[in-house]
């Protein structure tokens, strides 16, 4: 990892006082990246351009599984969207833990005041790593916590090439008694998706005035860009294939508002399909990434992973 420093000697990527923006790359192999409900599970696809789509939500889910991981057992790393976990029930932890009354659920009744509302949602950012991050809309049930505004957005993330969405037919054992089995009635046919190879390509944003009002810390940057590395090292299934994180590249500005669009700075690292066509490999492909006098004044580069 190369990372520029500042005058404090903070790592710039960790500092939540300043702007940051973000490009990821991350390949899959034989396996299905996010499959589309609407499409019986298919692989997420551009019908214009055939290229492959996973969304935010999906890698969303993977950082927060990580997080979960990386922080179990520290205050302040608990996960509000959580698999089995109904969302006004977190709420509730924050009314019970302050001792503020809920409300009554009628019409024209006790509804909690503006500042039991704030207090409420101000303790939401400081226990629950994803909202603090992410934020959400807290304002349904009886335990009201408002609405957050998170620092960090994540765009879908795009195949650079066109990739094959593949059906693959299989059997599968449905029946465990002797006597169905002699019948032939042991196995049925199933289907498994995957696409053969693709690489694809999505970007972040992180807001440094939003960071400031939920409360994200250095450390909270630390293990953000740790969950990076690790979130398809933890999530493997069969049905996914191999997933890598091939590159993770961190631009900091010199402020909290930006010294440059962002755009301009994803359009610097270029990837290329060089070789073997249609690709099937990482090799398949030309990264370049720009050098530190090639990007604009007060914006670094930190490369987290690639």
């Amino acid at each position: 990892m190369t990372a520029t420093t500042s005058a404090a000697g903070l790592a710039a990527h960790l500092d939540p006082g300043r702007k940051q923006d973000f490009v990821f790359h991350f390949d899959v192999r034989d396996g299905n990246p996010n499959g589309d409900p609407d499409a019986g599970g298919m692989p997420r696809l551009d019908p214009e351009t055939q290229q492959g789509l996973v969304t935010d939500v999906a890698i969303k889910r993977k950082i927060r599984n990580m997080i979960a991981l990386l922080g179990e057992g520290k205050p302040g790393y608990d996960i509000y969207v959580e698999a089995g976990v109904a969302l006004n029930a977190q709420h509730k932890r924050a009314y019970a833990d302050l001792g503020l009354k809920e409300s009554d659920g009628k019409p024209k009744g006790y509804r909690p005041p503006p500042a039991d509302q704030e207090r409420a949602r101000q303790w939401m950012c400081q226990t629950f790593f994803d909202v603090r991050m992410f934020g959400a809309v807290m304002s349904t049930g009886t335990a009201l916590c408002g609405r957050v505004q998170g620092p960090l957005q994540i765009t879908f993330s795009r195949s650079v090439s066109p990739v094959l969405a593949q059906e693959h037919g299989l059997t599968r054992v449905t029946q465990t008694r002797e006597a169905d089995i002699e019948e032939g009635q042991s196995t049925e046919m199933g289907a498994k998706h995957a696409i053969p190879y693709g690489l694809y390509v999505g970007y972040g944003h992180f807001s440094a005035p939003l960071a400031a009002r939920t409360g994200v810390t250095t450390d909270d940057l630390d293990v953000l860009w740790r969950a990076f590395t690790l979130m398809f090292e933890h999530d493997r299934s069969a049905s996914r294939g191999e997933m890598t994180l091939r590159g993770l590249y961190v631009f900091t500005h010199a402020d909290k508002f930006g010294s440059a669009p962002a755009q301009e700075l994803f359009d610097r690292i270029r990837v290329t399909p060089s070789g073997q066509q249609p690709p099937r490999s990482y090799a398949d492909y030309t990264i370049e990434v720009p050098a530190p006098g090639e990007l604009p004044p007060g914006v670094s580069l930190t490369r987290v992973q690639g």
